[in-house]
């Protein structure tokens, strides 16, 4: 008898201990080798190719015939039922909600018309309707303006050049334009790796010393969004598509470029203040957040994996966290569904009440503004007020146009929009010494702008007139640009 077998017959229990240790040895060896199974598997489905596609082919569509799962994943970015308490993907118009922004607008695109981003499936569309892009008469967009909304923008930057590409005007180059946000955006069609396909964002890492080749897979993962959920402006007379990062990625950071460079986007109409507009900037407010910090990307919350057939895959289906809680959070946060959309809301409640003051002062700092200027006012005495203005405005709108409502790092959205407060306190305290000193009694009665309409009349709007002209647009030139695309690509997505 071998001495195992004496120890065992001694010791009974010891059996039981070697059956179990040999038990838990044989299930991990089986999970290790289903993992294995798994990861082939899931290599397998990715680079077998059904089709081959080509280098900038913008059709999602005909990625789809190698892709389906992802396909008809990202075609659900389509529905725009689900909403939340503070966005969502269902249409809210801003202005409507909120007409303060018209006079905060006033003499630029967004006080006609601003609404909820809707899926990247309604990308063409939604650009193509809009009262910003303007119609048959005054289309006062530049070409630049198209640079985030199609898979068609690569393929026309290779075959034009990136610069030509920026030139002329959004209107001239609607034929280029009818496949929406989509696959070749973010993905090499030969390897399926992330790329990036838009070069601003490559010049921007550059001007830091950075180069994408260095850049991990879950970085990646983020910089994709990266190329356009950014603040940018139009550098030059060409307009070229420019990323303020030089000085860093914060408000403060981007304010003092834009300081130093004496760039604006458009003059006020009421204050004549030298204004900026942020555009979405997510990923720099998210720079600033722990979620950034901890290394969670942003396709982790907006694009997390999911399983299906026994094949892990990516969901397409870009879209708020809180319509997948399970998901998205739960993968780390061990919280129920209903906490943890509750710490959500409880931030953006937060963020939105500071917010709102900050859109009533603004709104009073440019009708006051103008009124001063109406009183007498000299350039010399207005220019500090003017500079409260166009800070106070950059700092909410910052934090106003990023998506998510400042919960992509709760706390520097409200230290920004608190600052944004308080500078448009000061503008209307100086704004206040110059209507004195001019003879006018202070606190002044402010015109009624209470409802979108009534706003936008007071800045001289005539939405009638942009509407119908908006409409002889869609009736004639987009229905010749989708004839025009379709000739040339062959098919034409019907969304």
């Amino acid at each position: 008898m071998s001495s195992i077998q004496e120890k065992i017959r001694q010791k009974p229990w010891l059996g039981w201990v070697l059956f179990l240790a040999t038990t838990v040895i044989v299930f991990l060896l089986g999970l290790f080798a289903s993992s294995i199974v798994e990861r082939k598997n899931e290599a397998t489905y990715t680079l077998q190719m059904v089709k081959p596609i080509a280098d900038w082919e913008p059709r999602n569509e005909v990625w789809g015939e190698n892709f389906p799962r992802e396909y008809e994943s990202y075609r659900k970015t389509l529905d725009t039922n689900f909403a939340s308490k503070h966005g969502g993907a269902a249409m809210i118009d801003y202005l409507e909600k909120y007409p303060e922004l018209v006079v905060m607008w006033a003499g630029y695109g967004f006080s006609k018309d601003y609404n909820q981003g809707r899926g990247h499936a309604h990308a063409i569309k939604d650009i193509r309707n809009t009262l910003r892009t303007g119609g048959n008469k005054v289309s006062p967009m530049p070409a630049t303006c198209w640079s985030c909304k199609s898979t068609d923008v690569p393929r026309t930057m290779a075959e034009v050049g990136v610069a030509e590409y920026y030139k002329g005007k959004w209107i001239d180059k609607g034929q280029e334009h009818v496949n929406p946000i989509g696959c070749q955006d973010c993905h090499d069609p030969k390897t399926m790796d992330l790329r990036i396909s838009r070069p601003a964002l490559v010049e921007a890492m550059e001007r830091q010393g950075k180069k994408m080749e260095d850049f991990s897979r879950q970085e990646m993962r983020s910089l994709v969004c990266a190329q356009c959920h950014v603040e940018y402006y139009f550098k030059g007379k060409d307009n070229y598509l420019t990323f303020p990062w030089d000085k860093g990625y914060t408000a403060d950071d981007m304010e003092k470029y834009y300081d130093e460079i004496e760039f604006s986007d458009w003059t006020h109409s009421l204050s004549k203040a030298p204004m900026l507009k942020a555009q979405h900037p997510d990923f720099e407010l998210y720079k600033t957040g722990v979620h950034a910090d901890r290394g969670v990307s942003c396709a982790d919350c907006h694009m997390p994996y999911k399983s299906e057939g026994g094949v892990k895959f990516t969901d397409h289906h870009i879209q708020s966290p809180l319509n997948n809680v399970a998901n998205s959070c739960q993968v780390c946060h061990r919280e129920e569904t209903s906490d943890l959309i509750g710490d959500v809301y409880e931030r953006q409640d937060k963020i939105e009440e500071i917010r709102r003051l900050t859109e009533k002062a603004l709104a009073a700092a440019h009708l006051e503004a103008k009124m001063a200027w109406e009183s007498g006012a000299s350039a010399d005495e207005m220019k500090p007020a003017l500079q409260f203005i166009r800070h106070a405005q950059w700092r909410w709108d910052w934090v106003a146009a990023a998506n998510g409502l400042g919960f992509h790092s709760p706390v520097e959205a409200l230290r920004v929009i608190s600052t944004s407060l308080q500078k448009a306190e000061l503008a209307r305290k100086e704004i206040a010494l110059i209507l004195v000193k001019h003879g006018k009694q202070y606190p002044v009665a402010l015109p009624d702008f209470s409802t979108k309409d009534k706003a936008q009349a007071l800045i001289g709007l005539k939405m009638d007139e942009l509407r119908k002209d908006k409409q002889d647009l869609l009736n004639t030139r987009t229905k010749e640009w989708d004839k025009i695309a379709k000739e040339r690509q062959g098919t034409l997505i019907e969304y």
